[in-house]
């Protein structure tokens, strides 16, 4: 008789189903708690950089590039056009004020500046012949004045001598009469012959005066003229390195085109750009500072060019006591620029954290450094190297600075070795 065998109710296949189904659920609650929060995460050390928060001296800077420039830079325009007939120097030469650097021609000026002298030439010989009318007729009229001062004279005496025969009863009263007649006829001429004269003297100072202004006039016109014709010859204004010199010989140059530039050797200074976000807080006497071949230098702030283009505004910036050796025109300079007052503050080192927290928040390592959680704080003010800490911090307290781009929103790290 066959006897009925009882089955088996799990099998090895059903027990390995029923496991491999346990890791799936598990797995899947796993995630679905590391996507809620409240995760871990296991970070290597040497992956990521720890500082310390600690007080310190602080103050409020930005970065800012500089540019090193000649402390003045004057301009070379062509006063008068022309073309250029002879260069004198190259590009990057060393002169004394009055060298010159260029000689321009220009064939109308030259031929105006011979006009005017003509002028003034005819005009010198026209006032000579003036003058010479003018003497000859004062001479005329002095002429004419002593021939009635001696007819007066003559008159005088006769009547003097006639008015004592008279009283003698040599002569009639007719003859008394006459010889004062004579006087008083002379005395009016001499009277008239003054005023002459007077109206005489007056006219010939009122030409002369009007000459001299005319001449004056047309000397200061050609000798206008003449340094319109020297301008022709441009020469350096002052000491110091031609740069830029745009010239060259056959070229047209027009009136007031610019041909190079003038950089004075005797100092420099820095032309920084900065975000039209701080302009506000940019003043002069501001400080900066830099690095220079391993040494510290400070400028000050001396000039605030306050238009803003593509966002961003120049400071001039001037050497407090020596310029570095060594120093170039045209090097950029990375500067510190100083925004506020050295104070005491707790203090934080930058780091890629930022970017991610937005200074919200940071992870805080434990006192035995085996894990590490987020903490909530407060930022203040920031500079090149540091962070202001408001809250959520205290010194000692050591914090992770590096990147949180792969740490999404795991609120604990677990630090390995």
């Amino acid at each position: 008789m066959d006897i009925q065998l009882e089955k088996k109710r799990f099998t090895t296949q059903k027990l390995l189903i029923i496991g491999g189904a346990i890791l799936i659920v598990a797995l899947i609650v796993f995630v679905i708690f590391s996507s809620l929060g409240g995760s871990k995460l296991n970070v290597e050390k040497e992956r990521i950089s720890m500082n310390m928060v600690e007080n310190g001296v602080f103050q409020e800077n930005i970065p800012v590039n500089g540019i090193v420039l000649p402390i003045t830079t004057i301009y070379l325009d062509a006063l008068e056009g022309g073309r250029v007939e002879e260069k004198f120097v190259e590009d990057g030469a060393i002169l004394k004020k009055g060298d010159p650097i260029l000689r321009l021609s220009n064939t109308d000026l030259e031929l105006s500046l011979v006009n005017q002298e003509t002028q003034v030439y005819n005009l010198l010989t026209q006032m000579q012949i003036s003058q010479n009318a003018a003497r000859q007729n004062t001479i005329n009229k002095l002429n004419q004045y002593t021939d009635v001062e001696s007819g007066l004279i003559e008159a005088r005496r006769v009547y003097d001598l006639n008015s004592r025969l008279y009283e003698k009863k040599a002569i009639g009263r007719q003859d008394l009469i006459k010889a004062k007649n004579e006087y008083d006829y002379q005395k009016e001429r001499m009277q008239l012959s003054k005023q002459i004269l007077s109206q005489d003297s007056i006219a010939v100072n009122q030409e002369k005066g009007q000459v001299q202004s005319s001449y004056a006039r047309t000397q200061n016109a050609l000798e206008l003229m003449r340094r319109k014709v020297a301008d022709l010859v441009v020469r350096a204004p002052v000491d110091g390195q031609v740069t830029s010199l745009d010239a060259e010989i056959g070229q047209s140059k027009n009136k007031g085109e610019r041909l190079g530039q003038i950089d004075v050797l005797s100092g420099f200074k820095v032309r920084a750009d900065i975000d039209e976000h701080y302009i506000s807080r940019i003043y002069n006497g501001q400080k900066g500072s830099f690095n220079f071949d391993g040494k510290p230098y400070l400028l000050t702030i001396k000039k605030v060019y306050t238009q803003v283009a593509n966002g961003r505004f120049q400071v001039d910036m001037q050497f407090e006591e020596n310029v570095p050796e060594g120093i170039r025109r045209g090097q950029t300079l990375q500067i510190r620029l100083a925004l506020s007052e050295e104070k005491q503050a707790l203090l934080v080192p930058k780091g890629g954290f930022f970017q991610q927290t937005g200074g919200n928040w940071i992870f805080k390592v434990s006192d035995n450094g085996d894990t590490a959680y987020r903490v909530d704080i407060t930022l203040g003010s920031q500079n090149t190297e540091y962070y202001e800490v408001l809250t959520g911090l205290q010194p000692g307290d050591k914090v992770i600075t590096s990147s949180y781009d792969n740490y999404g929103d795991v609120q604990e790290l677990v630090l390995k070795d």
